[in-house]
């Protein structure tokens, strides 16, 4: 069987671990062409990793009109291209892995699920957490029954000085600041490990007190690799939110860019009428056994490591595209996502509690 040929869409710094990952699968995938509206970064991303100048482009339509040979496509854009790009790759006859948040909105991510079930293509959606060993972990114990009923989580991701600049403080191209950034990927995997339930209700208020810090010389937690002095930055700094299921689970948000904390984190907590857990810096897990309060220890690390958990979410996808595996995160999933992310921006408007 011949490679699968996959092309990137961005390749601004997420791209290189989606690319790296793709290298990973040798046997299988050959990274094939690049597309980026930055020529210098497109030069710098095609030399550094042997793509030939007849397969770089600066337009995404006329690189997918010109190799219908392409199999599979990340796109890894600033979050307002997301769904035109997906779009376009899917209507090409391409499978598509999108970069999270899935789209500015629930309407957009719609019409790129429509996309996707209209050509009989792959739309995964990146929520690289659900890929790391700590999450696999977790759906191990989730599976044997450690948790019962599992009734509340939190779902923290707070940074000190971690506004990364570029596109991601412009809402015209993010969307928001570290809801849609930062509590994607806490929000999902809480949902993930508790069955994926329904949401039905947010609560959430958002803060602009501090701003993207950019005076301080203290190093960011992530930079973009399009930071400029003269970023915009016009959106939250903090938010926190209450979600509710239709099992009546709740998860509580707490994210920020710019937060007065000595202890800036990305972490979750899972409670359930039988056990608990907490991803954090490692693995720990609690429980009751024989009258005794007891907690959990593993003789092997399970904590999260990040090029590690990409590489498996790329192979996860290309494994899903030629049926050899289920994608553990599929369109659908992102759909849902996006609804929260909706409703935690309306309710922190209006103030008020909002129905999904």
């Amino acid at each position: 069987m011949s490679k699968l040929k996959a092309a990137v869409i961005g390749v601004g710094g997420i791209s290189e671990c989606h690319i790296k990952g793709y290298r990973q699968l040798k046997d299988d995938v050959e990274v094939y062409a690049f597309c980026d509206i930055n020529p210098d970064r497109l030069k710098y991303m095609g030399d550094t990793f042997g793509i030939p100048e007849e397969r770089r482009y600066l337009d995404k339509d006329e690189m997918l009109k010109a190799h219908p040979e392409i199999d599979i496509c990340s796109v890894c854009t600033w979050n307002s291209a997301h769904a035109e790009c997906t779009i376009a790759a899917l209507n090409a006859g391409c499978h598509v892995i999108c970069e999270k948040p899935m789209a500015m909105n629930g309407e957009e991510a719609r019409a790129m699920k429509e996309a996707a079930d209209r050509n009989g293509k792959l739309l995964m959606i990146g929520f690289v957490r659900r890929h790391g060993r700590d999450a696999k972990t977790l759906i191990d114990f989730v599976k044997g029954g450690f948790f019962g009923d599992m009734y509340y989580a939190k779902a923290t991701y707070v940074r000190r000085n971690g506004a990364p600049g570029g596109w991601f403080g412009d809402k015209s191209r993010s969307g928001g600041g570290p809801v849609i950034d930062l509590g994607v990927h806490v929000i999902d995997l809480c949902k993930y490990i508790m069955g994926n339930h329904k949401p039905v209700s947010v609560y959430a208020a958002t803060f602009d007190k501090i701003g993207d810090r950019r005076h301080l010389e203290e190093s960011k937690a992530w930079v973009s690799t399009g930071r400029a002095k003269n970023d915009i930055f016009d959106v939250e700094d903090f938010a926190t939110a209450l979600i509710r299921f239709d099992n009546g689970a709740i998860i509580s948000l707490e994210t920020s860019f710019s937060l007065n904390t000595a202890e800036p984190r990305a972490e979750i907590e899972i409670y359930g009428d039988k056990g608990g857990a907490k991803l954090g810096d490692e693995v720990t897990m609690a429980s009751d056994l024989c009258g005794h309060l007891v907690d959990l220890s593993f003789p092997s690390n399970k904590n999260f490591v990040f090029e590690e958990s990409f590489d498996a979410e790329i192979k996860n996808f290309v494994d899903a595209v030629l049926g050899r595996a289920e994608c553990l995160a599929p369109a659908a999933d992102g759909v849902s996502l996006m609804d929260i992310i909706d409703a935690i921006y309306k309710s922190a408007a209006t103030g008020s509690e909002v129905k999904i």
